[in-house]
């Protein structure tokens, strides 16, 4: 009650004095903004047409879908531009193809609380349904460098065959067409030609640098970074790296065309893709000895290692010696091509072993089995080591690390091993080295760099060359995006998931990676044309605006 008492008296002290105090408080002005009105500069938006491939098309969660068009970097600048702007907009929202009624590309991707899930559905889109009307979005999900001036790329019957592109073959105004040329029938006074070369080394990354030799290119892809102009881009396999001098010809023939007309417009270089979740997300040592799986087989591995490790050191090769530890994570054990292949090595040395029939007891074979085994392990091991920091494993390879792989266990029976052991020399990734299509090794990126370089080197030239032409950084934006980007309130990074600049297939952009792209371009416009996008008025996207992710209930 004491306190009551003090608190009254003090309410009331306040009602005796408020009797000679103006209470109405003076309002607060709100605060102005400055409007800032659109300057253009003379540029000319009334036809802006964009070229590109995937990322131009929308692309997003691993598909193609009617949201995710609406979020596409064209269609966001074409609002800043106020110019009208028609996409062949898919069926649904949920992605994916059909020919003749059979899918032929699936769902988009959606999160499910713990990682990507194909969406449950059925596509609805059919490839033989041409779009009708005049377009302005010639964004093709898969395209090359050549691809955009192929004659019969977006011919319908050859889409089975893989002869031709299924979104180009949507939109194509003949079997003959080429993307460049019905772009070009609209009369582009603007335009956008963006990841051109993307895809060019996309294929090879994304297939972990697997590129076996064809009868046209028996080299793979160490011809075309030769610079063998001989080599044809159609006999180039599906993940052969454009020749640097191939891109170089067709990029600066297409910017001429665009441009020869007097319209302006703005082009991308390439990033290094392999900056990409899609290729940084699979750590090099996941194989965590906590899991009682693994911890029950680590004797039997540094058993098994330790014969070979023992030969990698007698012939000066160290860096293949395979140990697991007890304590701290493991690096997965993989095949390198670029390694000389001792499997012949490997096997002499262990028939050479007086001890190595002992050793083969130990698992439950006769000692007649000796060459066998030796054999097996001279063939599993010939180009074995443990992986580095400095490898990089494709996404798809974290739905089989540490699996038995049933043609090798199948394959080890078959030999005479029995079913327990021929499995725990079938795990992936443990007893297994993973296949060179799970990772790219220091080569392989190696070569992916090297192309990047090149054409990255034609486009910056191009670009210098042509007045009519601005040049937007598109390498540099991925690679701040590595550590984090600021775009508004928010700081996009590349991490899967939670980056918000990745979608979940780990190659393509959010909407508001795409977004953040759109303004990127706007700035570049800026710098090049005098435009003032940057600073006026609702010139440019506004992250919240723009999703991360969609639901999977949106269909």
């Amino acid at each position: 009650m004491k306190n009551l008492k003090y608190i009254g008296l003090f309410l009331l002290s306040l009602g005796i004095t408020s009797c000679d105090v103006n209470n109405e408080l003076d309002e607060i002005p709100a605060e102005m903004i400055e409007e800032v009105p659109l300057n253009t500069n003379g540029l000319d938006f009334s036809s802006y047409v964009s070229i590109g491939a995937s990322f131009t098309a929308g692309f997003t969660d691993n598909a193609l879908f009617i949201a995710a068009q609406q979020n596409s970097f064209p269609n966001i600048l074409a609002s800043k531009f106020q110019t009208t702007f028609n996409q062949p907009l898919m069926n649904d929202n949920i992605g994916g193809l059909l020919f003749q009624g059979n899918v032929i590309q699936g769902p988009r991707l959606f999160f499910n609380g713990s990682g990507p899930q194909t969406l449950p559905a059925t596509p609805t889109t059919e490839v033989t349904t041409k779009v009708s009307g005049s377009l302005n979005n010639f964004g093709i999900p898969g395209a090359k460098s050549f691809h955009f001036v192929a004659t019969g790329y977006g011919n319908t019957a050859g889409v089975p065959l893989g002869l031709a592109n299924p979104y180009f073959a949507r939109i194509s105004s003949s079997a003959s067409a080429t993307v460049l040329g019905d772009a070009m029938a609209q009369n582009p006074t603007f335009f956008t030609l963006s990841e051109v070369g993307g895809n060019d080394v996309l294929g090879f990354a994304l297939s972990g640098g697997f590129n076996p030799p064809n009868s046209a290119n028996p080299m793979g892809y160490n011809a075309i970074l030769q610079n063998d102009p001989t080599v044809s881009p159609a006999d180039y396999g599906p993940n052969d790296i454009t020749n640097p001098l191939v891109f170089g010809s067709i990029f600066e023939g297409m910017v001429n065309t665009l441009t020869s007309g007097g319209a302006r417009g703005v082009v991308g270089n390439v990033p290094y893709i392999t900056n990409l979740a899609h290729f940084t997300t699979v750590p090099f040592n996941p194989l965590d000895p906590s899991n009682p799986n693994l911890a029950a087989q680590i004797p039997l591995l540094n058993t098994v290692f330790g014969a070979l490790n023992q030969i990698f050191v007698a012939i000066n090769q160290p860096n293949r010696v395979i140990e697991f530890s007890t304590e701290t994570s493991n690096a997965l054990v993989i095949r390198d091509e670029s390694l000389a292949d001792i499997s012949a090595t490997i096997t002499g040395a262990l028939n050479a072993n007086p001890t190595f029939p002992a050793f083969v007891q130990q698992f439950g074979l006769p000692a007649q089995a000796a060459p066998l085994v030796a054999q097996l392990l001279g063939n599993t091991y010939g180009q074995a080591r443990q992986a580095t920091e400095a490898d990089l494993f494709v996404l798809p390879s974290s739905s089989i690390i540490a699996t038995v792989n049933q043609t090798n266990m199948q394959n080890l029976m078959n030999q005479g091993l029995p079913a327990t052991l021929a499995a725990q020399f079938s795990a992936e990734g443990v007893t297994l080295p993973l296949a060179d299509r799970w990772v790219l090794t220091p080569d392989e990126q190696a070569s992916i760099r090297t192309a990047t370089d090149a054409y990255n080197a034609t486009i910056s030239a191009v670009a210098s060359a042509n007045p009519n032409i601005a040049l937007v950084d598109l390498k540099a934006i991925l690679e701040e995006a590595s550590t984090g980007i600021t775009f508004d309130r928010y700081t996009l990074t590349t991490n899967l998931v939670v980056g918000g600049l990745i979608s979940l297939d780990g190659v393509h952009l959010t909407a508001r990676g795409y977004a953040l792209m759109a303004n990127s371009i706007l700035a570049a416009m800026d710098a090049e044309f005098g435009s003032n996008f940057t600073q006026a008025t609702g010139g440019l996207a506004v992250a919240g605006e723009y999703p991360t992710n969609y639901s999977p209930m949106l269909r």
